[in-house]
């Protein structure tokens, strides 16, 4: 699997684009965008990209979830390459496919889980691959360094399933990947997540909310 980050031009306010390849361009891979961001500069781009003989530059696209500098180039996208659209918001126009937590995914040569991490947004998603170690996650907040705030449960459980799995590599909505000590990373931001919360409540409690 090949993973590369699609660049726009740095004057609009954009998500990261990823594109997802077979590491041979066979004419079964599929070419996937990973988000498709708000900037048309990434069309250019994507035109200058090696993506296998005979086959569409994009085939598919897998949106982590609906906010604009996500999704927003997406009717352009559409009209140029004709892509299946995966999201699992229902209601995002464009959208072919609407995604269920739990679903597997073909993109590039490999295989991905759906995991529905709510909390940025309510139909965010994670996209994590077994066999190397991938996690894509949008703009959910997977690596919380202090015990500050409050979590909804539903992103509780999103973290614990997500440190279940053997995460090597990162890969944000925004900023750059990470690709060390990811599990740490994980395992310790769950652990502030948790006693974010039980604080919180402890407060409540002492001002007697409970």
């Amino acid at each position: 699997m090949k993973i590369i980050s699609v660049p726009g031009n740095g004057n609009i306010y954009s998500s990261n684009v990823y594109l997802v390849q077979g590491d041979w361009k066979r004419i079964e891979d599929i070419n996937t965008l990973v988000d498709v961001g708000n900037d048309p500069a990434i069309l250019e781009q994507l035109e200058k990209m090696s993506t296998g003989v005979g086959k569409k530059k994009v085939e598919q696209v897998v949106l982590t979830h609906s906010h604009s500098d996500h999704s927003a180039l997406l009717p352009m996208i559409r009209e140029r390459y004709k892509p299946k659209v995966f999201a699992f918001s229902p209601y995002l126009e464009g959208v072919d496919h609407v995604l269920t937590h739990g679903q597997r995914l073909r993109m590039g040569d490999r295989d991905f889980e759906v995991i529905h991490t709510t909390g940025h947004s309510e139909d965010s998603i994670s996209l994590f691959n077994e066999d190397e170690g991938v996690l894509f996650v949008g703009d959910a907040q997977v690596i919380v360094r202090s015990s500050g705030g409050e979590y909804e449960e539903d992103f509780v459980q999103a973290m614990k399933n997500i440190c279940q799995r053997n995460v090597k590599k990162i890969y944000f909505g925004h900023g750059d990947p990470i690709c060390q000590g990811v599990q740490r990373l994980l395992i310790d931001s769950l652990h502030n997540i948790r006693n974010a919360n039980r604080r919180l409540k402890q407060v409540m409690k002492e001002a007697g909310a409970y």
